[in-house]
C-alpha cells in the first residue's frame, strides 16, 4: 500500500485529492462485495488495534481509562461498522417511487450512487469514533475519503495514519496530519460533501471555507445540551444517569448534559442526590481510575476561568470529591463540580462547558422549564427524567427541539444504530449513522422511464383540440 503522509502544504493536499478523484472516475462505484470487503478489514483492523488506541488515547488526555475508551471510542464504530454491513445491500437496491396516474404504466425510481471524494475532519474528544464511524459511512455509500484528526491527539492520530496506510491504497483512503492551518486548507478542497464535528465557532470557519466550492457540509456540533427532570420523579435515578452522562470523558462529550433544570422544591435533594452518584461512581477514598483528565492546559485553564467568572458573580460551587492531599491524580484531573444560583450574566450560563461542571438550575412549572429551553439556541441533545408515556414528556417532545432526545438516561442516543445523529441549528446540520448516513453520503439520483404507450405523447405541440382536452381531463 501508498505510504500516508502528513500533509502540511495545500500543494501536497490537492495531490492527494485529484489522485482520489481520478481513481473514483477511472474506476467507478465499488460493488456491494467491495464495500463489505473494505468494512470488515477495517472492522478487524480496528479490533487487532484495540490495546494499541487505548494506550494512544491515554497518552494523549494525560490519563483515560481503557475501559472507557472500549466503551465511548471503540465499541460504537465497531457495532456501526456491522449494521451497515447487514443493511448495505438493502439500501443500495433502487428505490422505486410512485407515478401519478397520467404518467402510467411509466416508472419511477431513486438510485443511491456515491458522491465521489468525502473530506470528514474528526475533534480531540473522542479520536477513534469520531473518526472512523464517519469514514467507514462514506466507505460503505463507495466514496474515497480523506481524514483529518484533531493536532490535540497526535499520539491516535498518528494510529489512525498507520492503521489505515496498512488497509486502503491512498487513493482511496488518506490521513492528512497538521495544525489549524492545514485544517483550512484541507476544508477549502472541492470535496463532494465535508463531514465536520467539533465546535459551533469552527463550524462556521468551515462552512464558510467550503461555500466557495459550493461543498455541502455536515456539520456535528454541540451546545447547551439541557437536561430536565420532572417533577415527582425519581431524583436519585436521574442523578446517577445524569452523573455518568456530564463525568463520562471528564465531560467533554459534546453530548453531555450540560445543566440540570429541577423543580425549585426539588433542587437541594437533587444536588444531594448528584453527589452521592459521583461519589459511588468515580470516588472512595481518591478518585478510581476511571475518571479522564482534561486534554491539555488550554481547557483546563477555560474550565477554572468558568468557574472563577461564576464565583465572582454570587454563584454557589460545590466541588465534588477528595481533598487535594488525597487526590493522587494527574494535574489536569479537573474534580466535578455542581453550581447552583446561576445567573444569565455569567460565562457558564452561556457557554458550552464541555467538562465536569454541571450548573443547576430550578423551575417553578414545566412551562417555565420549557420555555427556558427555547430561549437559547437549539442543542444537540436533550434528557429528560419523568414518565416515560404521559403529557410531561409528550409536551416536552412537542415543544422544543434538538438533534435528539434520550428519555430516562443520557447520551444513549448516540449508539442507536438505527437512529440518525445530528444537530439543529447551532448545534449542526444534516445526519449521518446508520440509513440517514449512508443517503447523507450519497447522492439521490431520480430516475423516469416512460412507457412506450403513454398519455402524455397527446400533449405536445401542435396544440389544438386534442390538447386542450387532454389538460382539461388532467386538471380535473
Amino acid at each position: 500500500m501508498e505510504s500516508h503522509r502528513a500533509a502540511v502544504g495545500e500543494v501536497e493536499l490537492t495531490s492527494i485529492f485529484d489522485r482520489q478523484r481520478s481513481a473514483f472516475l477511472r474506476q467507478g462505484p465499488p460493488s456491494l462485495a467491495q464495500r463489505k470487503a473494505d468494512l470488515r478489514m477495517l472492522k478487524e483492523a480496528i479490533l487487532a488495534r484495540r490495546d494499541q488506541f487505548s494506550e494512544a488515547v491515554n497518552q494523549d488526555f494525560g490519563h483515560r481509562s481503557h475501559q472507557e475508551t472500549a466503551y465511548m471510542d471503540l465499541m460504537p464504530v465497531v457495532e456501526g461498522i456491522g449494521y451497515l454491513r447487514r443493511n448495505l445491500a438493502t439500501w443500495m437496491q433502487p428505490e422505486v417511487r410512485e407515478v401519478a396516474p397520467h404518467f402510467q404504466p411509466s416508472s419511477n425510481q431513486i438510485m443511491y450512487q456515491p458522491l465521489g471524494v468525502v473530506g470528514v475532519i474528526s475533534p480531540w474528544n473522542y479520536p477513534v469514533a469520531f473518526a472512523l464511524m464517519p469514514l467507514a459511512t462514506a466507505l460503505a455509500a463507495g466514496n474515497r475519503a480523506m481524514l483529518k484528526p484533531s493536532e490535540y491527539t497526535p499520539a491516535t492520530s498518528a494510529l489512525l495514519a498507520a492503521m489505515l496506510a496498512d488497509g486502503f491504497a491512498e487513493d482511496q483512503v488518506a490521513v492528512i496530519t497538521g495544525d489549524a492551518e492545514v485544517a483550512a486548507a484541507f476544508s477549502s478542497l472541492p470535496f463532494d460533501r465535508i463531514l465536520f464535528t467539533g465546535s459551533t465557532a469552527v463550524g462556521r470557519a468551515v462552512m464558510r471555507t467550503a461555500s466557495a466550492n459550493l461543498t455541502p457540509v455536515t456539520l456535528e456540533l454541540g451546545g447547551k445540551s439541557p437536561a430536565i427532570v420532572q417533577r415527582g420523579s425519581s431524583l436519585q435515578r436521574a442523578a446517577h444517569n445524569i452523573a455518568f452522562g456530564k463525568l463520562a470523558n471528564a465531560g467533554q462529550t459534546c453530548i453531555a448534559p450540560d445543566y440540570v433544570l429541577v423543580a425549585a422544591e426539588d433542587l437541594n435533594a437533587f444536588v444531594a442526590a448528584f453527589e452521592s452518584e459521583v461519589a459511588v461512581l468515580y470516588y472512595a477514598i481518591a478518585i478510581n481510575p476511571d475518571y479522564a483528565t482534561i486534554i491539555n492546559d488550554r481547557h483546563y485553564s477555560r474550565l477554572r476561568g468558568l468557574l472563577d467568572d461564576a464565583r465572582a458573580k454570587g454563584a454557589h460551587i460545590r466541588q465534588i470529591g477528595p481533598s487535594d492531599d488525597q487526590r493522587r491524580t494527574h494535574p489536569r484531573t479537573f474534580l466535578p463540580v455542581v453550581v447552583t444560583g446561576v445567573t444569565q450574566d455569567m460565562a457558564l450560563a452561556t457557554e458550552e462547558i464541555f467538562g465536569p461542571i454541571l450548573p443547576v438550575i430550578p423551575y417553578r412549572t414545566l412551562e417555565e422549564a420549557i420555555a427556558f429551553v427555547n430561549a437559547r439556541p437549539r442543542p444537540l441533545a436533550l434528557y429528560f427524567f419523568g414518565a416515560a408515556s404521559g403529557p410531561a414528556l409528550a409536551q416536552v417532545l412537542e415543544r422544543t427541539t434538538s438533534g435528539n432526545v434520550t428519555v430516562n438516561d443520557t447520551l444513549l442516543h448516540y449508539v442507536q444504530d438505527d437512529l440518525p445523529f445530528g444537530g439543529v441549528g447551532a448545534s449542526g446540520m444534516g445526519t449521518y449513522h446508520g440509513h440517514e448516513g449512508f443517503k447523507t453520503m450519497s447522492h439521490a439520483k431520480g430516475v423516469f422511464v416512460q412507457s412506450g404507450l403513454n398519455i402524455t405523447d397527446a400533449i405536445r405541440p401542435p396544440f389544438g383540440e386534442t390538447f386542450d382536452d387532454a389538460v382539461n381531463q388532467l386538471l380535473r
